[in-house]
């Protein structure tokens, strides 16, 4: 038996996409502990760390929270520490730093790194260097798309680096109703076009970006914005004050978006930078076109002209023209639709889970007892 130390910066991002991994470690018979900002549960699990992290690299708080989790480390032992997340990856492995590793592994699962090519130079170069001080930490680094696989062998951000497609995404909990049906609960007519973008509020997600380029668009085009999250009212102020109150849904965090999904003609996205995003995969898997930002995750996802348009990160009036040539072309969307349904498959957590164990572990199986 091993011990394991699962981590994320927040509960909702182990809730989403890792407990089934979590689940495998335990049924293997493994010790498996799970750390987060806040709680979590999962039966089976061996315990829980409260491990307090401000979303900003700078905080203070955050660094007396990495020495409090040294003393903790210290006297744990875990054989394998799977972190994910950049904030968590950070001052986890900062703790670990003053604990002492000793025999541990760490994985560091990268969901999308914060620097890029189009990171401003400065913010690019604390970012990368903040990653540099942890690779001599970093047993295994595992990406998802071909941006964050480039800059981490470059950059040797750790002893190896291996690449997986995504986390999986669980399709078989999309229930989508007869499109008709979905269109009519929401108030949809027959000539209105609903944009779907289903994320939290953050910077990063840029929500505010699709307000503004939805005054540019005809009033038959609607926005659904489905999530939460800290920019959440300051979305829904700047959407009354451009006078698209209206045209902008805000329902907050949905269970089960299925019938977004079947309602909706095109998934959107404004994102800065993605892993391999769920959100377009699960628009691709109900057949649906998606125009997005020419961003990493995005462009390892969409093949321009096939499955949907790619639009300059920022740039409202290309991501407008975008709208427009799919407005005017119902069968141009659906052929694309199906062929991201088709392309999206592979993409299923059934069919990726033993690749993304495998990786997320490097812990043999255990010896069966007699």
């Amino acid at each position: 038996m091993s011990k394991v130390l699962y981590a994320a910066s927040v509960p909702i991002h182990l809730a989403n996409f890792h407990r089934p991994y979590i689940q495998k470690l335990i049924d293997r018979g493994d010790e498996v502990w799970t750390l987060c900002s806040g709680d979590f549960t999962q039966p089976g699990t061996a315990g829980h760390i409260d491990f307090p992290l401000k979303k900003s690299m700078g905080a203070p708080g955050n660094f007396l929270s990495a020495l409090r989790l040294a003393g903790r480390l210290r006297r744990s032992n875990f054989d394998l520490i799977c972190v994910h997340t950049s904030l968590a990856a950070f001052f986890l492995r900062l703790a670990l730093r003053f604990a002492g590793k000793g025999e541990t592994k760490l994985i560091n699962t990268v969901h999308g790194y914060l620097f890029d090519e189009g990171t401003p130079f400065l913010k690019r170069s604390i970012l990368l260097l903040a990653e540099m001080l942890h690779r001599g930490m970093t047993d295994r680094v595992v990406v998802m798309n071909a941006s964050d696989k480039a800059i981490a062998e470059k950059h040797r951000l750790g002893k190896e680096v291996v690449s997986i497609p995504g986390m999986g995404v669980d399709f078989s909990r999309l229930h989508l109703p007869e499109r008709a049906e979905a269109r009519r609960d929401l108030g949809l007519g027959e000539g209105d076009l609903l944009l779907l973008y289903p994320a939290e509020f953050s910077p990063r997600k840029n929500q505010g970006f699709l307000i503004r380029a939805l005054k540019k668009l005809p009033e038959n085009v609607f926005l659904a914005l489905p999530g939460e999250g800290r920019l959440l009212d300051a979305c829904r102020g700047a959407s009354e004050s451009a006078g698209m109150g209206r045209r902008v849904l805000f329902p907050g965090q949905v269970s089960d978006l299925g019938p977004w999904l079947s309602a909706a003609d095109i998934c959107v996205s404004a994102s800065r930078y993605e892993g391999l995003p769920f959100n377009i995969m699960e628009g691709m898997y109900a057949g649906r076109c998606v125009v997005a930002s020419r961003v990493k995750g995005h462009t390892d996802l969409i093949r321009e002209g096939a499955g949907g348009f790619l639009y300059g990160f920022g740039d409202e009036d290309e991501f407008c023209d975008c709208i427009r040539t799919l407005s005017l072309d119902p069968a141009l969307r659906a052929v694309m639709g199906e062929k991201n349904r088709a392309s999206v498959a592979r993409y299923g957590r059934d069919t990726v889970a033993e690749e993304v164990f495998a990786a997320l572990t490097m812990l043999k199986e255990p010896v069966p007892t007699a």
